[in-house]
């Protein structure tokens, strides 16, 4: 338990950004995009898959230019295709394969696109700067309560394959506790509760998924954790693997029942 709250004390002040919202967010935001990219394709590269991580990265130095510049969202399509055709190049020259290219594309999927929507629910979804919080909420307390409970009464295994300590009694945890965060953040801001209840529920499924949907990648690319920048906790990615699929869900939700 300690653990999780160090990480998550560890994090707070990131979330600064947050507050402060504009050029500082995206700054921040391309900042975190790109050690998460680092930490997602080195992890390929630990069973030979060379993603073209310049790629990524020029994506990600896009959605800063798109986002202070205030571009057409449309262009993203346009963009994206672009990287294809350049990374589709390196193949050509023989110099990546296939594969390589698919996890390319991937990362920029998983991490700058799905990131990106924290940026976008602050911007474009009315009260968003109040609403963006939900994001966090609900992808830490899920964490949080599912350990908890998932330690004192998890005795049925989840997903041993994927993530063997995650329990059935656990995740239902999670989303108890998550209930009763968004209940709260809602009754403070004087949001709809009953908003706050169907996020909470279907937002905590969406933060367990991306939990093991890191977990996944990991066994897969053989790895404990994604890198080492919080030491003793491991990478970025490991703490927001939740996060980036929260993201956008809070974000599709909200644009459909606030805006």
């Amino acid at each position: 338990m300690s653990q999780r709250l160090v990480s998550a004390i560890i994090m707070l002040p990131l979330l600064i950004i947050l507050v402060l919202r504009g050029v500082p967010l995206y700054v921040g935001g391309l900042i975190l995009m790109c050690i998460a990219l680092y930490e997602f394709y080195n992890a390929f590269k630990n069973i030979d898959i060379k993603p073209i991580s310049e790629v990524g990265y020029l994506f990600a130095f896009y959605l800063l230019l798109s986002n202070i510049l205030k571009w057409n969202h449309e262009l993203y399509p346009l963009i994206l295709f672009i990287a294809f055709i350049v990374s589709i190049i390196y193949v050509l020259l023989q110099k990546r394969d296939v594969i390589d290219v698919a996890i390319t594309m991937v990362g920029i999927l998983y991490i700058c696109f799905f990131f990106n929507y924290i940026v976008l629910t602050v911007d474009t979804v009315s009260n968003g700067y109040i609403y963006v919080w939900l994001i966090f909420l609900i992808s830490f307390s899920t964490d949080i309560f599912a350990y908890l409970v998932g330690r004192r009464y998890g005795k049925r295994k989840l997903l041993p394959k994927v993530s063997p300590k995650k329990t059935i009694e656990g995740s239902i945890g999670g989303i108890v506790g998550t209930i009763l965060v968004c209940f709260i953040f809602g009754l403070f801001f004087k949001l709809s509760i009953i908003l706050m209840i169907f996020l909470a529920i279907t937002g905590s499924i969406v933060a367990q998924i991306g939990d093991l949907t890191a977990s996944s990648i990991k066994r897969y690319c053989g790895l404990k954790d994604f890198g080492n920048i919080i030491p003793g906790h491991g990478g970025e990615l490991d703490r927001f693997d939740s996060v980036l699929l929260v993201a956008p869900y809070v974000y599709f939700i909200l644009m459909f029942f606030v805006r």
